[in-house]
């Protein structure tokens, strides 16, 4: 059983992208380069493109990557605003939206017990997220990440 998540484990790698698809893209980039550099003259448009393509695939992956983290982003967003709007003082309430994106992220890692104070916290000595994310003492685990 994995170690409970906590500030200095919970970053995360997703292994099928980061260990197997970027490693390969890498490689296929390297082996373009080199199959083209043996092989110069012969089929030189051919081979230019393979290594147009290599980029291209390398950046499509990045791009698919890129927009699954925004969307996952725009859902912590929904479901922390929402998880405020149940937690907070009515005091607090009204500034939820002027919680930034990043501050909203590093607040999903709170107890619901502590949720209420450390917003108004970051809210009011605008803490970074990394901060945020230090002051937890009762850490929620999110193990659905991306």
């Amino acid at each position: 059983m994995p170690a409970p998540q906590n500030f200095k484990n919970h970053a995360r790698f997703y292994p099928l992208f980061h260990f197997i698809i970027l490693p390969l893209l890498l490689l296929n980039l390297v082996f373009s380069i080199y199959i083209t550099i043996h092989n110069w003259p012969g089929y030189q448009h051919t081979h230019l493109w393979g290594i147009v393509m290599a980029i291209v695939f390398f950046l499509l992956a990045g791009a698919a990557r890129g927009s699954s983290l925004k969307a996952q982003d725009r859902i912590i967003r929904l479901e922390e605003r929402l998880r405020l709007a149940a937690l907070l003082p009515a005091a607090d309430r009204a500034h939820i939206d002027e919680l930034t994106v990043p501050q909203l992220i590093a607040l999903r890692f709170a107890s619901d017990a502590e949720l209420p104070d450390l917003a108004h916290r970051a809210l009011t000595k605008n803490m970074d997220p990394k901060a945020i994310k230090q002051a937890i003492v009762n850490w929620r685990p999110d193990n659905q990440r991306i």
